[in-house]
């Protein structure tokens, strides 16, 4: 099997792209990413020289190249490249409706001329807006911010090509992943990667905000049923059911690390912050798929790994990506 895998530097898609790699000799991955800040070929040194990998930088929005790749004897398409943080979503939200509208498009009219086996979107529970109870495939949109109505929209449109034009198209709705590689403008690796350098942890509003957490190699694992899987719906919602309010994530985190709630520090809550994510994943147990790695465990995991690897995060929390978070972070 040959897949196009597009946002394979980025935190899920390099995850997926190190679990096919390592569990199916017989496939081939073309990754196509643009390398925006969160793109990182570090985060796929151990392919790299691997001779069924191949690494093409372009961005989904160039239709030319995405109609060569898809043009190339590719069976199956995954889409993980998004623009993904919603405080960045806030302050330039042009760059979100371009990567993730207009870059669908353009892969699912490749999917429709080249006649692709299967295509499957990578999405949020953002979609769905906050929530006092968990929603299923079929729950109404209601997004909150600039990021999730994109997500929105490209999930929309893979819906009407679906209905249009019988495409073989799945949808994804994945709780908050985390685990290695995890970019550090996200909660869990900001909140490590601060307390590893004796820095105070942000946490915005009274942190009493839920979310749901799926480790990213479980995320992996369930994207590769899905591109396997010969008969599959077309919507899934990806979770665990382990929610967590952020404040309480931090508390663990800081007891992993050895550190007291002085490292707390309460900032100025984002705009439109939704208080509770929440998915009901029945349907995708009922195909086969059930995640191995508990929470608990998983924070441990992750833990060690950004101990372990300072080098690959260490650059990341300077220049641009400092001075972004100086400007984001005011104390109440």
């Amino acid at each position: 099997m040959k897949i196009l895998v597009t946002g394979g530097a980025g935190f899920m898609g390099s995850a997926f792209v190190r679990h096919v790699l390592a569990n199916h000799p017989e496939d081939l991955i073309v990754n196509l990413d643009k390398l925006t800040y969160a793109g990182n070929l570090d985060n796929l040194k151990e392919v790299e020289k691997n001779d069924r990998y191949k690494f093409v930088k372009g961005d989904i929005t160039d239709e030319p190249i995405v109609s060569k790749l898809a043009a190339d004897q590719v069976d199956v398409i995954v889409n993980f490249a998004a623009e993904t943080h919603v405080d960045r979503s806030i302050l330039n939200p042009r760059d979100f409706i371009m990567t993730d509208i207009v870059g669908t498009y353009n892969l699912l009219e490749a999917t429709k001329k080249y006649k692709i086996a299967r295509y499957i979107q990578i999405s949020t529970d953002e979609v769905f807006g906050s929530t006092p109870k968990k929603f299923i495939e079929e729950s109404k949109f209601d997004p909150s911010s600039p990021y999730s109505a994109s997500k929105a929209g490209a999930d929309l449109l893979c819906s009407a090509y679906t209905k249009t034009y019988q495409l073989p198209i799945v949808v994804t709705h994945a709780c908050n992943n985390y685990g290695p590689y995890h970019y550090p403008e996200k909660l869990i690796p900001l909140a490590i990667t601060n307390l590893l350098e004796n820095k105070k942890v942000p946490v915005y509003g009274d942190g009493k905000q839920v979310r749901e957490w799926l480790y990213v190699d479980d995320h992996a694992r369930a994207i590769d049923m899905l591109v396997r899987k010969e008969d599959v719906d077309s919507v899934y919602n990806i979770g665990t059911g382990e929610e967590l309010a952020n404040l309480d994530l931090v508390k663990r985190l800081l007891q992993l690390l050895n550190k007291d709630e002085s490292y707390i520090e309460f900032v100025k809550d984002r705009p439109a912050h939704d208080q509770r994510y929440a998915l009901d994943s029945s349907r995708l147990r009922e195909v086969g798929f059930k995640p191995k790695i508990k929470l608990d465990d998983g924070l441990a995991k992750t833990v060690k790994w950004f101990q372990d690897s300072r080098w690959w995060w260490d650059k990341l929390k300077s220049g641009e990506y400092l001075e972004y978070y100086k400007k984001q972070y005011q104390s109440k």
